[in-house]
């Protein structure tokens, strides 16, 4: 009895106590067994889980980059969910929040495990961290999975963002390379075999001569001489400042012009008596108060509603109450006020309020739905606003609509013609494109060095992070349609700008100071 109280006594190590409690529930010294010189660190089915272990914490790890990476588009994956569900909610914010949890867990079990292996224990992973593996596995297979079928596209995004992180992921793989070392070192030694020395010692070699070498490869724009970088690009409010105020209103606007923006982008529809208004959803039920007013009608076009109908409704109310997106910041009192008070814009008003600031307009002109008066009249009717109501100048405003093209550039001549995908250089020049309006994700330096040699230049839409705005300018784009004016106005230069040299400089001191630390953790 006594000599089972002493057993039972906890550890002396509360070191090793603490890890063995935390990963294995197993507290108590005569519960854990220490691995024997040339002995595998586990038993079988340990050994079968471990990897397990491992490809949880990777595919978690991918998930969390490219979910984090692809931040500047949670209001598209929003929008989509609310089209399918029928009411909005802040899902992107939910799943980034999920996804860190999981990825903390799984990194904190993969922490203890090497810890335990350093220390000579054999691993014990308990049966409710093993379903834990299991959850955390099965959430990053399953997202990653869904994000390929519907949001193929998010690849892409990804493949920018190695272009301005790989220098700085090429660290953090140095780094945990590093601290693999202790145990792959400590077991090597261990190892009673060459072959089992080896099998230890190669791979992890290998990797390292790998991650020491992957900077040949890596290519970033916003690597360059001194003196190359061209000027920031313009800033057009997309739908205004939709962080600041409801999109698509007047006060969405008016932010978008106190902050400095050179050009505004809004969507326009034609009501059913003919009034070409700004509306980007094809019904009202998102950002109207439709379903107090009309709730018959929520689910109707917004094309079929007539304008004294339409100028009824308040837009501005489901902005408070929503929240559309996952970061922003809180309205004074005034603000909220005003945003309450919105109603829905007519294209005529938000012509003269650009022409008045001198602001570039773009936007996206939707044609009305089968026996609506103005299906075959739209261009006509939008194009009589632009040149006889609105009175804008007519450089101001950026053709996009590719429908009767001809026909606009012979009426409208002083219009800055548009297009909306890329196209062959001959083509565009004789069409007379003088910009195009690509997405993104189509972000080439070479394609827009390619245009800006025939004098036509690019806006890419829509660009929220610093992270891909750097982007866009270290690779020559004129103009970007955002949704952050107020926060990419504050960006005097790109973010991760450097020299080659300073490059070079830290990818070699990196690599001498890791092979100096593995080194000594060898030798030791």
């Amino acid at each position: 009895v006594v000599r089972r109280r002493l057993l039972q006594r906890y550890e002396h190590q509360p070191f090793i106590s603490c890890l063995a409690g935390f990963y294995s529930c197993r507290w108590k010294r005569y519960q854990r067994q220490r691995t024997e010189p040339g002995k595998c660190c586990c038993k079988m089915r340990e050994c079968l889980f471990f990897p397990l272990l491992i490809g949880a914490f990777c595919f978690s790890l991918v998930f969390l980059y490219m979910w984090s990476e692809g931040k500047n588009d949670y209001n598209n994956f929003d929008w989509y969910n609310y089209g399918n569900l029928g009411f909005w909610f802040l899902w992107s914010l939910v799943i980034l929040i999920v996804a860190s949890i999981l990825f903390t867990y799984i990194s904190l079990l993969l922490v203890l495990a090497m810890c335990l292996l350093a220390e000579g224990q054999q691993l014990y992973l308990h049966w409710s961290h093993k379903i834990g593996t299991f959850l955390v596995l099965g959430f990053s297979i399953a997202c990653l999975f869904a994000l390929t079928v519907l949001w193929a596209d998010h690849w892409k995004t990804i493949r920018l963002s190695f272009q301005i992180t790989a220098p700085y992921l090429h660290i953090g793989a140095i780094a945990i390379m590093v601290l693999l070392s202790w145990p792959v070192a400590l077991h090597a030694i261990r190892a009673d075999k060459k072959v089992i020395q080896v099998i230890i010692i190669g791979p992890y070699l290998a990797i390292l001569l790998f991650l020491f070498l992957i900077p040949l490869g890596m290519y970033s724009p916003c690597i360059r001489e001194m003196g190359t970088l061209g000027p920031k690009p313009a800033l057009i409010g997309h739908r205004g400042a939709p962080m600041l105020a409801p999109e698509n209103t007047e006060m969405s606007f008016q932010k978008t012009i106190e902050h400095g923006g050179d050009g505004l982008e809004t969507d326009v529809t034609i009501s059913y008596d003919g009034v070409p208004f700004l509306m980007h959803d094809t019904t009202l039920k998102r950002t109207t108060n439709i379903k107090e007013v009309y709730p018959n009608d929520t689910d109707q076009n917004a094309a079929l509603f007539s304008w004294d109908t339409l100028r009824k409704l308040n837009a501005g109310t489901w902005f408070l109450k929503d929240k559309p997106f996952s970061f922003m910041g809180s309205l004074s009192e005034a603000d909220q006020n005003q945003a309450m008070n919105q109603s829905i814009y007519k294209l005529s008003n938000f012509l003269r309020l650009a022409n008045s600031h001198n602001k570039l307009v773009i936007f996206d002109l939707y044609r009305p739905p089968e026996k609506h008066p103005y299906r075959n009249l739209w261009i006509n009717r939008t194009l009589e606003v632009i040149l006889k109501e609105s009175g804008i100048r007519p450089h101001l405003v950026l053709w996009l609509n590719n429908y009767r093209r001809s026909f606009v550039r012979s009426v409208a001549p002083g219009f800055q013609q548009t297009m909306g995908s890329k196209a062959p250089v001959e083509h565009l020049l004789a069409n007379k494109i003088v910009k195009l309006n690509l997405v993104y994700t189509d972000m080439s330096s070479e394609d827009i060095r390619k245009y800006a040699e025939a004098n036509i230049t690019t806006n890419l839409y829509v660009v929220n992070e610093p992270w891909i705005f750097s982007l866009a300018w270290c690779s020559g784009a004129h103009s970007v349609t955002t949704n952050t004016v107020h926060l990419l106005k504050n960006l005097s230069q790109p973010l991760f700008l450097m020299t080659p040299q300073q490059y070079n400089i830290m990818w070699i001191l990196t690599d001498l100071t890791s092979l100096l630390l593995i080194s000594l953790i060898f030798a030791l």
